[in-house]
């Protein structure tokens, strides 16, 4: 039990183990089911949402296995970053690292959605040996570059641009009504249900005299990203190969006919996939919108478990 503390709570879903995990600046929160013993795997929530993403989808899944989902720092309930710091996309991926050696785990699953997805890649190309198997829930692994050099130059202008902004303003977070915070979070994201939006928010905002207030850090709009062309993705991703999942909402973001000319990258590093890696990595598309995991879990659940029990590298679908 070094290095975490851990308490338990009750939900509709089952019982659960909260833990926290110190790290130099405070804390990365998470929560945990399933026996302790049981196989582990880690689950990453997708950009400014938090653990309770895993919330209907974890226990649809294989009870002998251990699900942990954390907060990435700046997100639900785990501590911002220090003043002055800016949120950079291999920090997320410290954040997994930290976690899983205060867990003590040499070897376990990864399984992210969206932005999640993104650090679980990262993480698996930096540390091959840790990861047993990928899974990619409505992302493919990695975060794309810009066209071109001025694209890119532009792009981390901005991030440090808006980083001094905010911290110029120095604004207080505004409370708001529980209806009020709830409808701000729909309104930002169509793909969410009100039932799932009411999930996030529970983990993701804390009640005040005032009302509910957003735990999030602001600054992780600010994030600088770490991208790559497609070529590379598909080279790093032939060194993982038999071991990935990756599941494709209908009506999510990366299905090629629905994806504006800004995101054409998306829909090239997709069509690498399926030609060039084909017979290494699973590609399945369901029915669903970006949050199709949380929104109609038993939707992806089945196909999950089959990847997660397969005895083999490669799960059989």
């Amino acid at each position: 039990m070094s290095g975490r503390d851990i308490t338990f709570e009750h939900s509709i879903l089952g019982m659960f183990s909260e833990l926290k995990f110190p790290v130099p600046w405070g804390h990365v929160a998470a929560k945990a089911w399933g026996p302790s013993d049981g196989h582990p795997v880690l689950c990453l929530h997708g950009w400014l949402d938090n653990a309770n993403t895993f919330d209907k989808l974890i226990p649809l899944l294989p009870r002998d296995c251990y699900y942990v989902a954390m907060d990435f720092s700046g997100h639900g309930l785990s501590s911002h970053r220090p003043a002055g710091s800016p949120y950079h996309f291999l920090d997320y991926v410290s954040d997994v690292r930290r976690v899983a050696a205060a867990l003590q785990w040499r070897r376990f699953t990864l399984m992210g959605h969206s932005m999640g997805g993104s650090v679980a890649g990262m993480f698996s190309f930096l540390y091959p040996e840790m990861v047993d198997k990928l899974i990619l829930l409505e992302n493919l692994g990695f975060l794309l570059a810009p066209e071109d050099t001025e694209a890119w130059l532009k792009s981390k202008r901005m991030v440090i641009d808006r980083l001094l902004s905010l911290e110029a303003k120095q604004q207080t977070p505004k409370a708001l009504s529980p209806e009020a915070a709830l409808q701000r979070l729909l309104e930002a994201n169509r793909h969410l249900t009100a039932e799932g939006g009411a999930i996030l928010l529970q983990r993701g905002a804390t009640e005040t005299p005032a009302g509910l207030v957003y735990n999030r850090d602001m600054r992780v709009r600010t994030q600088s990203r770490e991208s790559f062309t497609v070529e590379q993705c598909v080279k790093l991703l032939q060194k993982i190969q038999d071991r990935v999942l990756i599941i494709v909402a209908q009506d999510g973001l990366l299905v090629p006919h629905k994806l504006h000319s800004r995101n054409h990258f998306v829909k090239a590093l997709r069509e690498a996939f399926e030609s060039t890696l084909k017979e290494h990595i699973q590609l399945v598309e369901v029915p669903g919108s970006h949050f199709v995991h949380l929104n109609e879990p038993e939707v992806v659940s089945g196909i999950i478990s089959n990847f997660l029990t397969a005895q083999n590298a490669r799960a059989r679908l």
